[in-house]
């Protein structure tokens, strides 16, 4: 029994180990087109959209502090509410701007009670002035038989309140400047407190941000964490909050690195997949390669090239913001042999492949050409139809041995 248990164990390892020897993946050597390519990850973004952008707020108000934020890709028509802004500070400058526009109205109406006393007295003492003026005026006319020194004293008396009639006038009238500048000033204080009232309830309209045309909204992201926008972050103003694609065209957006933007130009065939939609492939082209470069991230020093990619045809799945993986076709070469990458083993004098043969596999020196992403051009070594290992067939006898 023990015999037979120890046969059937055996007979079981040798199934295995012949399994394992079938199971090793192979790849045939094809001849045909072989493309050079440059495979980057990028974004989905609308070549025309409509962008509503965070309002433009004096620095008395504080900063702008999103309290409401509508969902990202969510569905919104025109007038919807799209981000609320925390009021506490502009509704704290509209309080206070009311109580210095009343406090100014009210300094208006004692100044002007205050200048109406004043003037009354000044009008009172040119009444008692022009009235002494008058007296003194009567005693000269009929000091005709007075003495000259007594008529010489009654002449200075009409002298001295005819100054002093002149200066009463002369003292209202300067008054009456003074009042009037001061009332200017005052209501120019009472236009500033009304001006700042009015920007304050502005100010407090305008943290409702609305959307004019209906669309799906779509939260850009905040350049200081480098992720997109959510309720607590602070902005500045004018920075654009939402965007309001339009969805009848699309493009990508990728960075190319230094090394590959010299192979990109316009007009390039790129073949497009989401990552959310792996299945699915959209076919683009290359319509502008910017001229300048810039940071790869924010604190990076690695500088890349943006490129955007028309997006020929799209379809219900492509919205803006979703990652895409894009393979830009920069040259094609016709009719040549190619095989895998993982199927080309090297040393440090050759190339070789390990060739499926009718007895197992046997080492075969190649030599090979330039190569892409996933495939390299086989020059010499191998015809069309043979077939190659993806990994080592002896790696496991390798290994036994070793044990």
């Amino acid at each position: 029994m023990k015999n037979l248990a120890y046969m059937f164990a055996l007979l079981l390892l040798a199934a295995c180990g012949n399994r394992n020897k079938q199971e090793i993946p192979l790849a045939e050597v094809k001849q045909g087109v072989f493309y050079l390519d440059i495979h980057e990850e990028g974004e989905i973004q609308a070549t025309r959209s409509i962008n509503i952008s965070s309002p433009d707020i004096s620095w008395r108000y504080g900063s702008l502090k999103i309290s409401q934020l509508v969902l990202d890709g969510s569905e919104v028509e025109a007038g919807d509410t799209v981000v609320v802004f925390d009021p506490s500070e502009v509704r704290k400058a509209v309080v206070d701007s009311e109580a210095r526009l009343e406090m100014r109205l009210a300094e208006l109406e004692k100044l002007q009670a205050e200048q109406e006393s004043d003037m009354d007295g000044l009008k009172a003492d040119l009444e008692v002035t022009a009235l002494s003026q008058q007296i003194s005026r009567i005693q000269f006319e009929s000091a005709s038989y007075e003495a000259d020194i007594r008529r010489k004293e009654i002449q200075l008396n009409l002298e001295k309140a005819n100054i002093a009639l002149d200066r009463a006038r002369e003292q209202i009238i300067n008054r009456e400047k003074i009042q009037q500048e001061e009332l200017k000033q005052k209501k120019l204080e009472i236009q500033q407190a009304r001006n700042e009232l009015r920007d304050a309830n502005e100010t407090l309209n305008k943290l409702s941000l609305i959307t004019p045309s209906p669309g799906f909204a779509i939260v850009n992201r905040n350049w200081s964490s480098g992720i997109k926008f959510q309720v607590g972050d602070q902005c500045w103003s004018g920075y654009p909050l939402i965007e309001l694609p339009d969805l009848n065209e699309l493009k990508a957006v990728v960075q190319i690195n230094e090394v590959d933007i010299s192979k990109i130009q316009r007009g390039l065939r790129v073949e497009i997949r989401p990552d959310a939609f792996s299945d699915s492939t959209y076919q683009g082209e290359v319509i502008e390669v910017a001229n300048l470069a810039i940071n790869k991230e924010r604190d990076s020093k690695i500088k890349v090239f943006p490129v955007d990619i028309l997006i020929k045809k799209t379809g219900k799945n492509m919205l803006p913001g979703l990652t895409v993986s894009c393979r830009i076709i920069v040259d094609q070469i016709d009719n040549v042999l190619h095989i895998p990458l993982e199927a080309v083993h090297r040393s440090p004098e050759t190339s070789f492949v390990y060739l499926k043969t009718a007895t197992g596999f046997v080492e075969r020196t190649i030599e090979t050409g330039i190569s892409n992403t996933d495939y390299v051009h086989v020059i010499n070594g191998l015809e069309a139809g043979d077939r190659v290992a993806m990994v080592n067939p002896f790696a496991e006898e390798e290994n036994g041995n070793e044990n």
